[in-house]
Formats: structure tokens, sequence, C-alpha cells
């Protein structure tokens, strides 16, 4: 039987058990005093729906979503937070008055490790963003709201980052192009939203792009270097860092929505990176 007074919470994905975000919550709920648990759900697409309802139906109180659901969370919500509506994909769920509320937390994350624990000044500067699938979308609307002089979307496909460039363009400078037509010139700041590293792979971009001073940032993560910061230590970048703050602090930002507090992450990104 469960335990009533526990606020439940999950992380919804398939496959789940790689996923950090029991620890990460768990740190999350003691150091800030909440009576709370966190578990992993493997959901495969086709019971995503009916799942999802259950969970909440049994009095389940938030959910992260992961891969491969974040489209479809954002198509069972009822009410989206701006941020949500811009990357047209939900991460977090909690249930509002009547229904589900969507949030996308990932470009928040994204931008608060960058500037925050990196020191990265985002306005001012030239991006290349590799990718132009989900991931890339996601961190799009946030990246653009801290004013870079522009972001270059770089994709195998042309017309898919062309597409996401002018879904964009409203809201500043934005270039959609091949991986082998990326313009001329050093970039400030070259993230990885691809899956390459997965397959200890990097997206064939020129070395010309990298200089430095320049930040590459893989939103991948894992034990050590991946394949894309290694490759760009070996070109010359200024620094090279993977995704574990964007991690942390894209979670920080679901329990601050579900809680009304955010956490201290700094303690957090350092026991999980001792622990990876």
């Amino acid at each position: 039987m469960n335990d009533t007074s526990i606020d439940r919470y999950a992380v919804v994905g398939y496959p789940i058990q790689h996923s950090w975000s029991p620890f990460i919550h768990g740190l999350f709920a003691k150091q800030t005093g909440q009576a709370m648990s966190y578990t992993r759900l493997a959901v495969t697409p086709e019971n995503f729906e009916r799942d999802v309802g259950a969970f909440f139906a049994s009095g389940g109180k938030g959910l992260n979503i992961t891969v491969p659901h974040k489209q479809s969370a954002n198509i069972v919500t009822r009410y989206r937070t701006p941020r949500a509506e811009i990357a047209r994909a939900v991460n977090t769920l909690v249930w509002r008055n009547d229904g589900l509320l969507g949030d996308n937390t990932d470009g928040a994350g994204l931008v608060i490790d960058l500037t925050r624990n990196l020191g990265f000044d985002i306005a001012g500067a030239r991006i290349l963003l590799l990718g132009a699938g989900g991931a890339a979308r996601g961190v799009m609307g946030p990246l653009l709201a801290a004013a870079p002089e522009c972001i270059e979307i770089a994709n195998r496909t042309k017309q898919r980052a062309v597409e996401l460039a002018e879904e964009f363009e409203l809201l500043g400078t934005v270039r959609g192009c091949t991986f082998e037509d990326v313009s001329d010139g050093v970039f400030d700041l070259v993230l990885n939203a691809t899956s390459a590293s997965l397959q200890d792979d990097i997206p064939p971009i020129p070395r010309t792009a990298i200089g430095p001073a320049t930040l590459c940032y893989d939103m991948a993560y894992g034990k050590g270097d991946t394949a894309f910061t290694r490759w760009s230590k070996t070109v010359g970048a200024g620094r090279a860092e993977t995704g574990w703050g964007m991690l942390v602090e894209q979670a920080a930002e679901a329990f601050l929505l579900w809680r009304g507090m955010k956490p201290d992450t700094k303690p957090v990104l350092e026991a999980i990176k001792a622990q990876a």
C-alpha cells in the first residue's frame, strides 16, 4: 500500500533505466526537507497517454518526461507554459486545477548552466547549434531570449535546419544550413544537440568554427568526455563541457514548479559528477 503522506513523482521514458533523475530529485528532496518519492517508469509510446493518466488518477503529483515522449506529452496537456508553447515539447507535467500543465525546463536549464555555472555571457555571442531535432528546438527560445548576436543551426538535412530557423526568426537572428555550409569565422559557443555522441561520433563541422576562446558544449553526458568534447579539445577549443549541469539545472526548474522552491544545485552537481 502506498504511503499517502508521501507525494509521488516519477520520470517517464523508454528506455529509462539509465536515468539519473531519481538520484537528483532524491538529493533535492533531502536538501529541502520535502516528503516525496521519485521513481522511474518505463512506458512504451503506445501506452504513454494511458499510463500518464493512470499515474495522476492514482494521486501522483508530477512527472518528468524524457525520450521519446516529449512531443506526446505536449499533446496530452490542457495547459502549457510559454516556454513549452515555444518548444512544442514538454518535459515536466503537473496537475493544475482541472487538467495537466506542461512545461519545458530544458532551455532554462541549459542557459542557467552556461551563464551561472560556466560563466559564459550569451549576450552578443555567435552561437553554432548542431542539430535541428527536439533537443535543439527545446533550447532555442531561452537562448534567443538571452540576446546572442546570432544562432546558426547546422544539420545534415538543410531543410530541417532552415524550417527550425524560420520558426524562431521573430525572436532573433537565426540561420539554418548543413554542417558543411557553416559560416566562416570562429563561434563563441558551439552546442551539440545531436545524438552523435551516443554513437561515439561527431558532426562533420569545419574545425575553423572553433577557436581558443570557443566554449564547446555537448548536451549529452556520460562518464568522462563525449566524442564531441574529446574532439573539441583536439582542435583547440578553449573549453569543452558535457551536459551534466544542464541535466541538474533543468531538474531544479521542474522541482520549483512542483514544490514551489528552488534547490541549491551546486552540491547536487558535485555529487552526480563524483558518482558518474
